[in-house]
């Protein structure tokens, strides 16, 4: 192996390999389970961000564990066409050419498109494939493929017979930009400065309401004037009319709880036409709609000649000025509120009156609904189920139309009279036509497109073959589990499951695991304005794709939010060049063969402790990985490959290895070996070249980790190594990691050796820890760098000895044993004595806030109150360890700051006395 670990050349090795021998594709043996997962499309448009990192990673985790496990793994990949983002990343290419769409023309237009896609999908493939994605690439699929684009229509034209389906005149999210209604997902609601402008509306018969508005340029839709039933400031006015102003028309006064008499005015105008709110108050009253606004948020002929053709912002600034002149603007309240942008296009939204396509989804969401109560589909972490429920609980029709010229077509065309003919294709359209009018007539097309999520809800069934049921179908439908981020709970994940219950009776997946977002090391979200984005592209050229993976993983805990800065990736960089040269050390410490366990006496107890805590670690991880715990399963392989493996095992290996009768130099590349297949999930590329040198060293055939067996806990082997397990975690965090602890308080230098004083009390059954030191002494003074060490007798001499002084209890087996420690610096060493007080107080310090601080916490009702009670424990566990340190670091301070006792001698140099 190469001294230093380079991942660059490495990588691009096992991607090539991994690729050219198709180790992505599906397809078994006969009667082996059967593991599938469908990837999250990302947008043809765009490039591999930090989050699509995250999303495919624990897939990649997932397949590469399940097929190590002997599965049948199917892992689809694929793209969405992403009807906004996509025409207006064509869009802005066409301005940079002195174009638009409009000169270009539909059909033009589109070809362009597919241009730009089919450039931009071979950019995102190979961007996925950089982290060491193995997705099944002879299977990929885009959501406008031929297959795809049958299978929308087929599902159309079904809820549309079956009445789930219509058209109709409602309120959406409209871009004035875009001009095309959006998704609740695709407007970003900002905290802006704004103002309430107080507007007198004159009554009939005298007096007059104030209303008070954030866009006053609606007044001009404006049917109804509300005020709550009980507030009596508007008494007389119910039931009477008031004058819009300017506007030449008067509207009744209603009454509506909708009005609060706490907010503004308390009365309220009314606008059905663009107002969410004021939509549902004029479906209770039947109040008329008056839509004022075209296409392009311009005043249109429903308001006064003066104000027709002006965009809604100038118009307002006109109207101001008008109101003013003419004394019915009573005053302006500055305040800060909610405005609706389109997250894409950067316009404000306006709620617009249209006659759009409608999906009656009540009946699918309570199916939805059920299969997850019932077990059918499972949450995980399972408190994401809510978030589900509240959506499908309170949901509205969908709106599936969209005025672009990219994506699906909606399959309906329009008779001379307006009759609607819903069908797969024009031809069958032109006959239905035929039997409706009974002669031939020139149909029109409806010009709109699907809404994106339409067709992406069908995405689990439709790229398994459906609506053919044989073959992929039969074999991977219903689908293992879908891994996507809480944000698209509601808009894909929901209707997903809705579309799968209906059209194949099955849910789409097993199970749904749900992960946070990615945000940045203060835990703000990341974008470009901010200049905190992480490309994880670049990470990977500059750290290893290894070890941005491993660190996602790490990371990644019960669907919280992951916090991540360049610092953080570059931490597990160390880990990956710790397992590379551990592996060094390893395979170069002569000759070794294939671990046997016939003959365990031949083993030290050390290796027998080794064997059973790398059985005890693999089974936490398999249970991790089972239950989707990937940041536990990282974290366990991270601290046993680290912590056991090279810190202790390795530390101690180097006294007995090379030894004739050592079988230590066999028992290390077993526990590699058992290691590399744990972790290569996590670490595939890095994993593999080692797993390389393994086979090498042990005289075995070139296999890839992919066909290897993912090592499993022998419960065996931990049984009947539990004792030499436990004794020995007593000599390593018992013994040496007291030590070394007792060693930093006193600010002894690693290249410094100590003498260590014990004094212990017997356990249960009698039994001293001397036996124990003893049998394994040579490990203590190599890992704790002891020089010497006594036993005490009694408590007195045990006070007598100098250096600092440390409590500790350990459970040994059935025997619970509690010693102390003291160390005794070398003479030459006493000097650094006033070194070490001014450290103790310090750490004394800062223990000390850390205490205040936990004690705060844990006395504020609101936390005792909100905080889950893992939280309030993991608080309370601190708050302990600190009390703990900080009366130590009292004691050993107090011991410091004594003077030394003066001791008088005799001429031969003997203490008097």
């Amino acid at each position: 192996m190469e001294k230093n670990y380079n991942p660059s050349p490495l990588e691009t090795k096992w991607r090539t390999f991994w690729l050219e021998n198709e180790k992505f594709k599906s397809g078994g043996k006969k009667n082996t389970p059967v593991f599938s997962i469908v990837m999250p499309p990302p947008n043809v448009t765009g490039s591999l961000h930090i989050g699509h990192a995250l999303n495919c990673t624990l897939q990649d985790v997932l397949v590469r564990y399940k097929k190590m496990k002997g599965f049948d793994v199917l892992w689809v990949p694929g793209t969405d066409h992403a009807g906004i983002a996509t025409q207006m990343v064509v869009e802005r290419e066409l301005l940079k050419e002195g174009t638009n769409r409009e000169a270009l023309g539909k059909e033009r237009f589109v070809e362009k498109i597919w241009e730009f896609k089919e450039k931009s999908s071979d950019r995102i493939f190979e961007q996925i494939s950089r982290l060491g994605f193995i997705p099944d690439w002879s299977r990929q699929r885009f959501t406008m493929d031929e297959g795809f684009t049958e299978a929308v229509k087929e599902v159309f034209v079904d809820l549309y017979r079956k009445n789930f389906i219509r058209r109709d005149n409602r309120l959406v999210n409209y871009d004035p930009e875009l001009k095309t209604a959006v998704s609740d997902l695709e407007v970003e609601q900002k905290e802006v400065s704004g103002h309430y402008w107080h507007i007198r509306y004159p009554a009939a018969g005298g007096g007059s309401i104030v209303v008070a508005t954030t866009r006053p340029e609606t007044m001009f839709g404006d049917t109804a004037v509300a005020v709550h039933p009980e507030d009596k400031r508007y008494a007389r006015f119910i039931g009477k009319e008031v004058e819009i102003p300017l506007a030449g028309r008067s509207v009744p006064v209603i009454t509506d709880e909708y009005s609060d008499p706490e907010k503004g005015s308390g009365a309220v105008k009314i606008t059905p036409a663009h107002d969410f709110n004021d939509f549902e108050v004029g479906r209770r009253h039947d109040l008329p709609l008056v839509s004022i606004f075209d296409e392009d948020a311009r005043l249109n002929e429903n308001t006064p000649e003066s104000y027709k053709g002006l965009d809604r912002f100038e118009a307002r600034k006109k109207l101001l000025k008008d109101l003013e002149q003419g004394g019915f603007l009573v005053k302006t309240e500055n305040i800060s509120h909610t405005v609706p942008y389109g997250d894409r296009s950067g316009a404000v939204i306006e709620p617009m009156l249209m006659e759009q396509w409608y999906m009656d989804v009540k009946q699918f969401a309570a199916a939805a609904a059920d299969s997850v109560k019932k077990g059918g589909m499972n949450f995980h972490p399972k408190f994401w189920e809510r978030t589900y429920f509240q959506w499908l609980e309170n949901i509205e029709p969908w709106c599936i139309s969209r005025q672009l010229w990219w994506g699906h077509r909606i399959p309906a065309w329009y008779g001379p009279d307006g009759a609607v003919f819903v069908e797969k294709n024009e031809e069958k359209a032109a006959k239905s036509a035929l039997s409706h009018y009974g002669e031939r007539v020139e149909l029109t097309r409806d010009p709109n497109v699907l809404d994106t999520w339409f067709s992406s809800a069908l995405w689990p069934f439709v790229t398994m073959g459906w609506p053919q049921k044989d073959g992929l179908m039969s074999k991977y439908y219903p689908t293992s589990v879908l891994i996507t981020g809480f944000d698209i709970i509601f808009f894909w994940v929901a209707r997903m499951a809705m579309m799968g219950l209906e059209f194949t009776g099955k849910p789409p997946f097993k199970d749904i695991y749900i992960h946070g977002l990615v945000r940045d090391s203060k835990g703000e979200k990341m974008s470009k304005t901010k200049g905190n984005v992480i490309d994880p592209l670049e990470a990977a050229d500059h750290f290893g794709a290894d070890t941005l993976r491993f660190c996602l993983c790490a990371l990644t805990s019960g669907g919280r939010d992951l916090e991540i800065s360049l610092s953080t990736i570059k931490g597990y960089r160390n880990f990956m060049n710790k397992i590379w040269n551990a592996s060094r050390f390893i395979l170069e410490t002569g000759s070794v063969k294939r671990l046997s366990f016939d003959d365990s006496t031949a083993l030290e107890r050390c290796d027998r402790w080794i064997l059973a805590g790398l059985n005890m670690s693999l089974g936490k991880i398999g249970l991790y990985m089972e239950n989707y715990e990937f940041g536990k399963a990282a974290q366990e392989a991270y601290r046993f490959f680290w912590r056991d493996l090279c810190d202790r095992y390795i530390e101690a290996s180097k006294i007995s290895v090379g030894e004739p009768e050592s079988r230590t130099s066999d028992v290390l590349v077993h526990v590699l070996h058992c290691s590399a297949r744990a972790l290569h999930p996590f670490c595939p590329h890095l994993t593999e070249e080692i797993n390389l040198k393994i086979r090498d060293a042990l005289g075995l055939d070139e296999m890839s980790l992919l066909d290897e067996e993912y090592p499993l806990c022998d419960e065996e082997i931990t049984g009947d190594f539990a004792e030499d397990h436990m004794r020995m975690q007593f000599i390593f965090e018992g013994l040496i990691d007291e030590i070394r602890a007792a060693r930093g308080a006193a600010d002894i230098k690693i290249s410094e050796r100590v003498k260590v004083a014990f004094l212990s009390e017997a356990g249960k059954d009698g039994e001293d820890v001397r036996e124990i030191v003893e049998s394994e002494i040579a490990i203590i003074n190599k890992l704790a760098g002891v020089s010497s060490h006594s036993f005490c007798k009694d408590p007195d001499e045990f006070s007598a000895a100098p250096g600092l002084s440390r409590s500790v209890s350990f459970a040994c087996g059935d025997s619970s044993k509690r010693f102390n420690i003291k160390l005794k610096v070398e003479p030459e060493q006493r000097a650094a004595a006033p070194k070490n007080m001014e450290s103790l107080r310090k750490e004394f310090e800062d223990v000390s806030k850390k205490l205040l601080e936990c004690e705060r916490k844990l006395s504020d009702s609101r936390f005792q109150e909100n905080a889950p009670e893992k939280i309030i424990n993991k608080e309370k566990g601190k708050r302990d360890e600190f009390l703990q340190r900080k009366e130590v670091l009292e004691s050993e301070l107090k011991k410091l700051s004594e003077p030394p006792v003066s001791r008088q001698t005799d001429s031969s140099g003997r203490v008097k006395g």
